[in-house]
């Protein structure tokens, strides 16, 4: 066990094996000794457990009486995996092998929250897995054929990518980041959001989030989930940004208010 500041809780360092024979690297911070309700955080694209949303997120719940467990998805932060642009599904089935992990420690799993990406890997996960009683999309992307151009460069990028069938995504300094390879794309472009939202039974309870003046994700997006989804809430905050730089209190607050109806109904 790593010790934390001695302010905060204990965080525990832990490994998953997810299906796929990969270890996924997490963190469990338990609010108290004999805690038993978790709440699993999700990280966005090319980030990490170490996300500083969700290490707020989870200060915030932890002091709220719930634990929390962040990990990296296959590919991310310290998880072994190659990266790969698309991979929704994948990431859905990391999760899956999340919650089973922690299922077999004696812990509930009352609640799958993530942010950006993140946001949509929860909602596909109870779309197929139906036994999180309470989902948390923070800025998802229903739209995902959209911001592809943002992402990869333009239409030369993906002529090319289209010829070539892998793109190398370079920095302002000419460093590679990542690459695209053809069927990464095809996956981004063939993960169904509307299909997911509608095969989410009514007993899961979903909240959207976002920020007004997202600057990656259009807020309509919110929308595009709130109508499409059974029992869903949407709250949309006036003037945040898609990290909520200057609103991480408020994301909280709104995080905790729902989780508490959630676990009270």
């Amino acid at each position: 066990m790593a010790m934390a500041d001695p302010n905060t809780k204990p965080v525990q360092e832990l490994t998953v094996m997810n299906k796929r024979g990969l270890k996924l690297k997490g963190l469990l911070v338990e609010s108290s000794p004999n805690s038993k309700e978790v709440c699993v955080l999700c990280h966005g694209f090319r980030s990490s457990k170490k996300s500083g949303t969700l290490n707020r997120l989870s200060e915030a719940l932890v002091e709220s009486g719930v634990s929390t467990f962040r990990f990296d998805f296959a590919g991310n932060g310290e998880s072994e995996g190659e990266f790969a642009y698309g991979n929704y599904w994948h990431e859905v089935e990391d999760l899956r092998a999340v919650v089973e992990f922690l299922t077999s420690r004696g812990l509930r799993v009352v609640c799958v929250a993530g942010h950006s990406k993140g946001g949509n890997c929860v909602v596909l996960y109870a779309s197929r897995y139906h036994d999180v009683p309470c989902v948390i999309n923070i800025s998802g992307r229903f739209a995902l054929e959209k911001g592809i151009m943002d992402r990869l460069g333009g239409p030369e990028a993906l002529q090319k990518l289209e010829e070539e069938g892998v793109l190398d995504i370079k920095d302002a300094s000419g460093n590679v980041q990542y690459q695209v390879k053809k069927k990464d794309l095809r996956d981004r472009l063939t993960t169904n959001m509307h299909a997911a939202c509608l095969a989410i039974p009514e007993p899961t309870r979903v909240l959207t989030i976002h920020g007004i003046n997202d600057e990656i994700v259009p807020a309509d997006d919110a929308y595009q989930f709130a109508q499409r989804i059974q029992k869903h809430k949407l709250l949309l905050i006036k003037d945040a940004d898609h990290s909520y730089s200057s609103h991480q209190s408020e994301l909280a607050k709104h995080v905790l208010d729902f989780l508490q109806e959630t676990l009270q109904s």
